[in-house]
């Protein structure tokens, strides 16, 4: 075997980021303007993570095959934006939903679930929401019972028979219906957002290394070594702290070993659950649905189909595009994961189909990535499951002054899920180093 390689032969760092998607970035450039020398560990031969934007010949947006939207106006995200110089693009449009071979306005059944969650208020002992709403939910209509359960399915890509009935009342109930469709994208995607962003890294202070998988963490207090491998050749590295920025699917299946190991950390591992995710674009020769039954659906955002295999779908409104995404989340997305490529789209095709009544146009071509099956995400973002109350801050919690962690599922500021909470979960992380 060759010698290691020692990354830190090249100069001595305060700090260690292993991961280089939103938390990361966000954290190194906050450390690299305090001052600190910061070394950038990225797994992949790119930057971003979990979100992964692709630019198209002739498509007027990027394809999105990770995160795509802005949810609400989160502080970190917008902020980041004005520094960029891009805009955020409010999402417009109406929904429709299948039923009988028809295709129905959604209108106000999202509304109707909330009140009927406001109204029976938070469980006092946690089950899953499968089980409040059997329990609790059961006045509402079939078609109401059924868009919850696609909810958590597809917004929170949870199973309703694990995820945390309190978590869910909780973020649900406290949404109104201006907050629930104020949506948005980053013009240009998220990936030349975090483009911008690592551009602003220090260079004199902030080192980032691609293709550099973590093995090993060995660290105590005043010191962590990191091992692994760098474009294939044996690496290590050194400093006094280091930043996690793993996925929780990552952090729960062991692909990088801590000496001493995370005990702190398992009843917060436990409590948290890894959201599996199937999101398929689907590039047409022309935007086919603008002109069917007379234009009905030009203006449409979303279109469902309560049980296909991708039950969502959604368009790129307000900008006009041959571009349609399928979207499976949950125990969907789960038994489908692994299928590889051309089954997941012929299913994502065949759910389109049950939409429009098999009037669908030319595909030309379509993108597709397993991020269950991909070794550095291990799922898409995560859920709380029944018990795990409390889990994301425990999670988040720094281990003697030597390990902090970042990313969506540390965040416990009702960003979670989302690239704000990475954002703002990696800011909050570097300002605790600092202070």
């Amino acid at each position: 075997m060759p010698p290691a390689r020692n990354i830190s032969q090249h100069g001595s760092f305060d700090v260690l980021v292993i991961g280089a998607g939103a938390a990361g970035l966000a954290a190194a450039a906050e450390l690299g303007r305090a001052g600190k020398s910061v070394l950038v560990l990225e797994a992949r031969d790119r930057i971003g993570g979990r979100c992964w934007s692709l630019d198209e010949p002739g498509l007027p947006v990027p394809v999105e095959l990770g995160a795509e939207f802005i949810h609400g106006r989160p502080a970190a995200t917008f902020s980041l934006l004005l520094r960029a110089g891009m805009v955020a693009v409010g999402r417009t449009g109406g929904g429709w939903y299948a039923e009988r071979g028809k295709l129905n306005p959604t209108g106000e059944i999202f509304t109707e679930i909330r009140k009927a969650l406001r109204r029976a208020g938070m469980p006092k002992k946690d089950v899953s929401f499968e089980a409040f709403l059997a329990r609790e939910l059961r006045h509402l209509s079939p078609k109401a019972r059924a868009f919850a359960r696609r909810r958590v399915e597809g917004y929170d890509a949870a199973d309703p028979a694990r995820a945390s009935a309190r978590a869910i009342v909780g973020e649900w109930s406290g949404e109104d219906d201006a907050t629930a469709a104020s949506h948005f994208r980053p013009s240009g995607g998220y990936g030349a957002l975090l483009e911008w962003l690592a551009g602003t890294l220090d260079r004199d202070r902030v080192r980032l290394e691609l293709q550099t998988v973590v093995r090993k963490v060995r660290w105590k207090r005043g010191s962590v070594e990191v091992e692994g491998a760098a474009s294939g050749r044996p690496f290590r590295a050194a400093a006094a702290r280091a930043l996690i920025t793993l996925p929780l699917g990552v952090l729960q299946g062991g692909g990088v070993r801590f000496t001493p190991a995370l005990k702190e950390k398992r009843r917060a591992l436990k409590g948290l659950a890894p959201s599996p995710v199937l999101k398929v674009a689907l590039r047409f020769r022309s935007p086919f649905w603008e002109k069917l039954d007379g234009g009905r659906y030009e203006d449409a955002a979303f279109f469902r189909s309560l049980e296909a295999p991708f039950p969502s779908f959604w368009t790129a409104m307000p900008v006009r595009a041959p571009l349609l995404t399928a979207w499976a989340g949950g125990p969907r997305a789960a038994r489908l994961s692994g299928a590889g490529a051309p089954e997941i789209i012929r299913r994502a095709m065949e759910s389109l189909k049950s939409v429009f009544g098999g009037r669908v146009g030319r595909l030309e071509a379509a993108f597709v990535h397993d991020w269950q099956q991909d070794p550095y995400a291990r799922g898409a973002y995560s859920y709380v499951a029944v018990g795990g109350e409390g889990a994301r801050k425990t999670l988040a919690a720094p281990l003697r002054d030597a390990l902090f962690f970042a990313g969506e599922a540390t965040d416990f500021e009702g960003e979670h899920g989302t690239v704000a909470g990475a954002l703002q979960s990696g800011i909050r992380a570097a300002r605790g180093m600092l202070g």
